[in-house]
This record gives structure tokens, C-alpha cells and sequence, in this order.
């Protein structure tokens, strides 16, 4: 079973600065718009995330590499409780 998420914004995007070193990078919570739908635990924080982020290691790479290094990036939030993150490569 899913532990409850403890995961911030701000703990995301620390995470991908760290592994990713983007040129710019956003982490907006939206879990609150997501409440009562498959996968909400009733967190009005912490399930739900959207990611804008660009940075040099994306270049030459497809959408769905860009995706898994953002993903791979995330995994230990992921298998703690965050079920959605919405990727936008800028």
C-alpha cells in the first residue's frame, strides 16, 4: 500500500535542481484541484504535481527521454505517494 505523500514543491524542485541542473525550473502543487478523483489520498497537498522545467542535458533527446530523466529523477517521491506529475519541457 502507498504511504501518504510528504512531498512539497520545494522538495521537487531541490531534487531536480540537484540531478538535473536545469536552466529554469517551476514545480506548481496542484493537488487541491485534484481532490476526491482516483489516486487523491484527500491531501489538499502533496499528490499532484505540474513540472516546467528546461535544461541542457534534454538537448538532442526525445520527449519521452526527457520525460524518464524527469521521471527517474522523481522515483523516490513517486513510490512515496505522488501520483501525478504533469511535465512541460520549455
Amino acid at each position: 500500500m502507498t504511504q501518504p505523500a510528504t512531498a512539497s514543491a520545494h522538495a521537487i524542485e531541490q531534487r531536480l535542481q540537484e540531478k538535473l541542473q536545469p536552466s529554469h525550473v517551476q514545480v506548481l502543487d496542484e493537488s487541491a484541484a485534484h481532490a476526491g478523483h482516483a489516486g487523491s489520498s484527500g491531501a489538499s497537498s502533496g499528490t499532484h504535481f505540474r513540472v516546467r522545467i528546461g535544461a541542457p542535458v534534454f538537448a538532442g533527446l526525445t520527449r519521452v527521454a526527457r520525460h524518464r530523466l524527469v521521471y527517474d529523477a522523481l522515483q523516490e517521491f513517486i513510490e512515496k505517494g505522488v501520483h501525478a506529475i504533469a511535465i512541460e519541457i520549455t
